[in-house]
């Protein structure tokens, strides 16, 4: 028998778990078929700041997350495991976070040349520090991946996930994004910083491999990204505004998701922005914005894009941001999100059986 076959037969899913560990699972990395890879960066958050702590919050709650799924039997025995939140890489955003602060505080009084001097070589440093950021991640995908494990990324802001996204590119030719989010992120360089949070779309459709970007809820953007998303025959964007249109004069949201379904390839990479969800399940996320998605329509989309015979090849959850003190509603909702992708994507992996 298996290492990882005693671990199941010795393991009681219906019982309390006795593992401090992501859903409270029994798995390690060797014996998980997943890993998903934590980084608490938010560097460029312009608004609200706390998603750093977005993976501590996921993993502190999800032991609340029961491991039975009506659709997907025994989804647990795949094995999800989370690697070790970096102590090193939130020291490096908490510290990279007060300069970027200030330099925005700057930027949004006018720039004043009085503190040029001090400000001026505040991008470049900020640049430099995501990207090796970004590298980290690409070299923690690409020695999981090498493995042969499924990999996925828990945000942290959204410019976390790039470095999974290239290296999903180095492993496939035509694959596209499904983004859910309220936000288009397609600004370039923002704030004078190239790996901003709201230029992770912008950021990704660089790598020629992506032959569709499609974004789902969009309620808050600027006019150059409109332009952007309306004149690029690679981008197909489903605005929050149009999708409620249609839904209130009738239209179902099983064919809304058929419509977006087909706009997809045949590999999809899959990115969820908390804040593309309704306020009320992401209260404390980075930048709000009223409107949104219930779970539940999300998770259904996901489903029907599996369903559909299209293969997921990755995801990230991002901008899960936690509460005051004891309150876990975010890292809760955030782990319910978590936990439902991981057996998606085993599923359309073929290691989990959907019905």
């Amino acid at each position: 028998m298996s290492l990882k076959h005693q671990i199941i037969d010795g393991f009681d899913p219906n019982g309390v778990s006795t593992y401090e560990s992501l859903f409270g699972l029994p798995f390690d990395e060797n014996t998980a078929e997943m890993i998903i890879i934590p980084v608490p960066w938010e560097v460029t958050v312009s608004y609200s700041p706390g998603t750093a702590d977005g993976p501590d919050a996921v993993l502190n709650a999800s032991m609340q997350v029961d491991l039975f799924q009506d659709d997907i039997k025994d989804a647990w025995k795949m094995g999800i495991y989370m690697l070790p939140i970096p102590d090193d890489l939130a020291n490096k955003s908490s510290n990279f976070r007060i300069l970027a602060r200030n330099y925005i505080d700057w930027l949004e009084k006018g720039s004043p040349e009085a503190e040029l001097e001090r400000f001026a070589a505040v991008p470049d440093l900020i640049n430099k520090a995501a990207a090796e950021m970004n590298e980290w991640v690409y070299e923690q995908a690409k020695l999981y991946r090498g493995q042969g494990k499924m990999v996925a990324l828990l945000g942290g802001d959204h410019s976390t996930p790039l470095g999974l996204i290239k290296a999903v590119a180095d492993d496939h030719d035509n694959f596209g994004i499904l983004q859910i989010d309220a936000h288009a992120d397609l600004r370039v360089a923002y704030e004078n910083f190239e790996y901003s949070h709201a230029s992770i779309a912008y950021n990704a459709l660089k790598f020629p491999q992506i032959s569709k970007l499609v974004q789902v809820g969009i309620r808050d953007y600027c006019e150059a990204e409109a332009i952007m998303a309306k004149e690029n025959n690679r981008i197909t964007t489903f605005y929050d505004k149009d999708i409620k249109k249609d839904s209130y004069e009738g239209k179902a949201w099983k064919i809304i998701c058929d419509e977006i379904v087909e706009q997809l390839p045949q590999e999809v990479y899959v990115t969820i922005d908390i804040d593309g969800f309704d306020p009320k399940l992401c209260p404390n996320t980075g930048t709000p914005v009223a409107g949104g998605f219930e779970l539940d329509q999300i998770m259904y989309l996901v489903r029907e894009v599996v369903k559909s015979g299209r293969r997921l090849i990755g995801f990230d959850l991002v901008e899960v941001a936690p509460g005051p003190e004891g309150d876990e509603w975010d890292g809760n909702v955030g782990a319910r999100i978590l936990y439902r992708m991981a057996n998606l994507y085993g599923a359309s992996q073929g290691r989990l059986n959907l019905k």
